[in-house]
């Protein structure tokens, strides 16, 4: 419970119109959840971490997709951690939520990920939504709201294809149809951001990028839970299907313009899909020495009571630990060079910050794979019951880090060492 942590006083400031004047809203007043300061989301997070940790292997085996456990995050305050303060929010930095994402991770990474496209979204209002919707959407945010995610397309030539087309259709209005795969987070959303192209009739498939905003219930929204990965099991990362999904003027925010000029808007998102890495490494390493400590028999050879005093599997603990270790450690430091790029935003600025990321993705998407096998080396035979699903963290591990090529990572690190060249300033760094 969120009650035994300090949180801050939610504070509600309208957005000014054109006139300079504050903008007023009908309806009544919606009870907001926990506005939290930087150590009490540590310590919720740690809370819920631990709850999440006791029933994942269920989790992944049958395959119990999280509604419950969502449903808590939402109402602990955890998913409005970075609603600025000019809207009550906390305005948390990336470093918290950073570490907020690693914890969750340890605990179980399906639930961790499931929220990954909320605060991104949150980050693209902050980026290019228009007064009137960030006083809209972030209120929606401190009632507990989901974002969800319906960006990329399967069967397109890359994942940056993106055919899902608004269409204008009169009176300030459009609509909206496609198909949306991997779509982590729909299930459970209430709102589902949507990348689309926003079309005219004389030229379908060529306007510019753009988030259309629909509500989970709309007419003509459909999604379904037919994710069937060998990991990330509980993120029901479904298909999202849009037949004719009426959209108003009101709920459209430009996309493409983030790409104009220097942004963090990749680096942001990055640093949280390294943050789920770094999680499910600790959260293997963690499970791996419990597991010597109590159910493992040493080798005859090591000449040693328990298996814990085996020299051989202290030195794959302790190579583990180290590895561990540092892709914490480039974490905190890629956050950091996101808050400090976003504090003083310049080409340079949000190179860096792309860099910095760029780094902790490429080690921790090869330490947890990693780690998460050297489990069944240091732990013997019995790990590998069945039983004791101690290979979901491999699974886990091997499924997240295919989101986006590690590989790449290195390609921009070799030639911004090599000759100076900047990595590309786009949403996947």
């Amino acid at each position: 419970m969120t009650t035994p942590h300090d949180v801050l006083l939610p504070r509600s400031v309208p957005p000014n119109n054109a006139a300079g004047t504050p903008t007023s809203y009908d309806g009544p007043a919606q009870e907001t959840v926990p506005v939290l300061s930087h150590d009490a989301a540590i310590a919720v997070a740690t809370e819920i971490a631990a709850e999440l940790a006791a029933t994942s292997l269920e989790r992944d085996r049958d395959r119990l997709l999280p509604g419950r456990e969502l449903d808590r995050l939402s109402a602990s305050g955890l998913l409005a951690v970075t609603v600025p303060t000019e809207h009550g929010g906390a305005g948390l930095p990336v470093e918290t939520l950073a570490e907020v994402f690693r914890i969750l991770a340890s605990g179980d990474p399906s639930v961790a990920q499931v929220p990954n496209s909320h605060f991104v979204y949150v980050n693209a209002l902050r980026h290019q939504g228009t007064p009137e919707q960030r006083w809209f959407f972030f209120r929606e945010v401190l009632t507990g709201k989901r974002f969800g995610n319906a960006q990329s397309e399967v069967g397109t030539k890359h994942v940056r294809d993106i055919r899902t087309a608004l269409t204008p259709a009169g009176n300030g209005r459009w609509t909206l149809s496609g198909t949306k795969g991997y779509s982590t987070g729909a299930l459970f959303a209430d709102w589902i951001p949507v990348l689309a192209r926003q079309d005219t009739l004389a030229a379908p498939g060529t306007g510019p990028l753009h988030v259309a905003w629909v509500e989970r219930q709309a007419p003509g929204v459909s999604v379904t839970d037919d994710w069937n990965g060998m990991g990330q099991r509980t993120t029901a990362s479904g298909t999202v299907q849009l037949d004719q999904v009426e959209v108003t003027a009101d709920r459209i925010t430009p996309y493409h313009l983030t790409f104009e000029g220097p942004q963090t808007y990749g680096a942001f998102a990055q640093v949280l899909h390294a943050a789920l890495d770094v999680g499910i490494a600790r959260a293997a390493l963690t499970e791996a020495a419990e597991f010597v400590r109590t159910r493992s028999r040493p080798y005859p050879d090591a000449g040693v009571d328990r298996a814990a005093d085996d020299p051989l599997v202290v030195q794959a603990l302790g190579e583990m630990e180290l590895d561990v270790r540092a892709s914490e450690a480039l974490l905190r430091e890629a956050a950091r060079a996101v808050d400090a790029a976003d504090a003083d935003l310049t080409a340079d600025s949000a190179a860096t910050a792309s860099l910095a990321v760029a780094a902790v993705r490429a080690h921790s998407a090869r330490v947890s794979v990693e780690v998460s096998s050297r489990l069944f080396e240091v732990s013997g035979t019995r790990s590998a019951l069945d039983s004791l699903n101690l290979d979901r963290h491999w699974r886990n591990a091997r499924t997240h880090t295919l989101h986006d090529p590690a590989a790449w990572k290195v390609q921009h690190l070799g030639r911004y060492v090599a000759d100076g060249t900047p990595p590309p300033n786009h949403g996947q760094l």
